[in-house]
C-alpha cells in the first residue's frame, strides 16, 4: 500500500508554534594547505607504480569511486593521458561496490555525474557488475569469499585511484582509501556484501586485510594513486603507493586526512539542521564524523560531536535520489521524501549491512513543522540557550548559521558576517537580514 504522510493541516493543531532563536550567520575559515595542480601532481606520481614492468600496449583497469572528490575528473583524465603517453590502454571501471543501484547502467550515471565520462576522459568505461570468486579466506570464525570485477581481470595491470578519508562506519588502520576501494569497490556488489557481512561480525581491518592478501596474489595489481583532501574539500595531497604498499602508507595518509578534515566548529549542538545529502558529499548522505553518529552493529558512535537531534531537508540533485543516510536523521520533510528513490538506498543496505541508514526518519509536512517539532522534542525549549547550527551539506562547512547561543563558543577561525532572522513563507524556512 502507499504510505500517506500528515499533511500540514493535520499536523499544525500537534504542536503550538515556538519563538525562534535568532540567528548569525558565519564564516569558518580555519587554515589549510593545497596541492595547486593535483592533475600535474597525479600523472607525477604515477612515476613511483611499477609501470615499467607492464608490456607496450598493455591494457590498465582505471578503478574510479563514486565520491565527490575534488578535481576528480581532471586527475582522472590526467591519469589516461598520462598512462597513454606511456604506451598503455586505459580502460575505466567503476569501483563502487553497490552504489548507483548496483546496476552498470546506474555505476556510469553516478561516474556522469562526476564529470567522469567517455568523452571527457578520452577512455572507455567498463561498468560490468559481474564479479569472479577469487578465494575463500578465513577470518575469524567466518569464512570470506573474496570477489574481484570481472572486467578489470580482462586487463593486463589494475590501477586504483581514490580519496584517503575517515570512514562511515567504523575507526581503523584502514579505513576509506586505496584499500577499501581495492578490496569493496572492486567487488562489486557481491564482493562489497561478501566484505561488509564478515566486517561487521570480524571487524574491517581484519576483513579487508585478508581481501587484499587475495587480491595481491591474484590480481596483476599495480598500485594506486591516494588524495587526502583538506578542510575545504580541496586536495592537500597526492601519492602514488606501488602495490604491496598499501598497508604500510595508507595509515599515514589517513592520519594526516583526520588532521585536515572537515568539522563542525562547536561540539555541543542541540539540533543540527542540514539542507541535502547525498552519495556524493559522503557515502552515508552525511560524513558520520562530522555528526557524530555511525548507527552500526559492534561500533560505538564517534565521542564528538554530541548532537540531540538532526533535521534533513532534502537530496543533492548529482545522488540521484540515492537516499542512504536519511535514517541518521531524527526528522526530515515530505520535500525530501518525494527526491527519494528507495531502490536505491535499499541497494546500499542490503550489500552494506548498515540498515539504520536507510530508514525513514518521522516525516513533517514542512520546514515549519519539522523546526517546531524538533525544538519541542528537545524538552525545556528557551530560544535564548538552543544550541542550532544549520549547514548546506556535511562537506561545505566554511559557510554556517548558528543561533545566538553558539556564538561565544565559536573558535577564532570563525567570525560572524551577518546577524539574521528564520522566517518562514508557505512552510519553507528563508533566513533575513535582521
Amino acid at each position: 500500500m502507499n504510505v500517506e504522510f500528515p499533511d500540514r493541516e493535520t499536523v499544525d493543531g500537534w504542536i503550538e508554534p515556538k519563538p525562534l532563536p535568532s540567528f548569525a550567520r558565519v564564516r569558518y575559515e580555519p587554515d589549510a594547505a593545497a596541492v595547486e595542480d593535483p592533475a600535474a601532481r597525479a600523472r607525477a606520481e604515477l612515476d613511483a607504480l611499477p609501470l615499467e614492468e607492464l608490456e607496450p600496449g598493455a591494457t590498465v583497469a582505471v578503478g574510479v569511486g563514486s565520491r565527490g572528490i575534488h578535481a576528480l575528473a581532471e586527475v582522472v583524465a590526467a591519469v589516461v593521458v598520462a598512462l597513454e603517453d606511456r604506451g598503455f590502454e586505459p580502460v575505466i571501471v567503476p569501483a563502487m561496490g553497490s552504489h548507483g543501484g548496483a546496476t552498470a547502467e546506474g555505476q556510469r550515471e553516478v561516474l556522469e555525474a562526476l564529470g567522469v565520462t567517455e568523452d571527457a576522459m578520452g577512455a572507455p568505461i567498463d561498468a560490468r557488475m559481474d564479479a569472479t570468486l577469487l578465494d575463500e579466506v578465513p577470518v575469524g570464525d567466518a569464512a570470506l569469499p573474496v570477489y574481484f570485477s570481472a572486467a578489470a581481470l580482462e586487463f593486463d595491470a589494475v590501477l586504483v585511484l581514490n580519496r584517503v578519508k575517515p570512514h562511515t562506519n567504523y575507526e581503523g588502520r584502514f579505513e576509506s582509501g586505496l584499500v577499501k576501494m581495492t578490496t569493496v569497490g572492486l567487488g562489486k556488489q557481491r564482493g562489497a556484501k561478501a566484505i561488509h557481512s564478515t566486517a561487521i561480525a570480524e571487524g574491517y581491518v581484519p576483513t579487508l586485510e585478508a581481501a587484499l592478501d587475495v587480491i595481491e596474489r591474484e590480481v596483476p595489481l599495480v598500485g594506486g594513486v591516494a588524495l587526502v583532501e583538506n578542510f575545504y574539500e580541496e586536495t592537500a595531497r597526492v601519492e602514488g603507493i606501488p602495490a604491496g604498499s598499501f598497508r604500510d602508507r595508507e595509515p599515514e595518509l589517513l592520519e594526516a586526512a583526520y588532521d585536515e578534515m572537515a568539522t563542525l566548529p562547536v561540539d555541543e549542538i542541540d539540533l543540527l539542521v542540514v539542507d541535502e545529502i547525498g552519495k556524493e558529499i559522503s557515502g552515508a548522505g552525511m560524513d558520520t564524523n562530522v555528526i557524530g553518529r555511525y548507527r552500526v552493529l559492534n561500533a560505538p558512535d564517534p565521542e564528538t560531536p554530541e548532537i540531540d537531534l538532526i533535521y534533513v531537508r532534502g537530496l543533492t540533485e548529482t545522488t540521484k535520489g540515492n537516499g542512504n543516510g536519511i535514517g541518521l536523521a531524527d526528522i526530515t520533510r515530505r520535500a525530501a521524501i518525494e527526491q527519494l528513490d528507495v531502490t536505491k538506498s535499499y541497494a546500499n543496505a542490503f550489500t552494506s549491512g548498515s540498515l539504520a541508514k536507510s530508514k525513514l526518519p518521522v516525516v513533517a509536512p514542512d520546514d515549519e513543522l519539522a523546526l517546531r517539532t524538533a525544538l519541542a522534542a528537545l524538552g525545556g525549549y528557551d530560544p535564548e540557550t538552543v544550541r542550532v547550527a544549520w549547514i548546506r551539506n556535511t562537506q561545505d562547512l566554511e559557510e554556517l548559521r548558528v543561533s545566538a547561543a553558539l556564538v561565544d563558543d565559536l573558535p577564532e577561525a570563525a567570525t560572524v558576517a551577518a546577524e539574521e532572522t528564520l522566517a518562514f513563507e508557505d512552510g519553507t524556512a528563508r533566513f533575513e537580514p535582521t
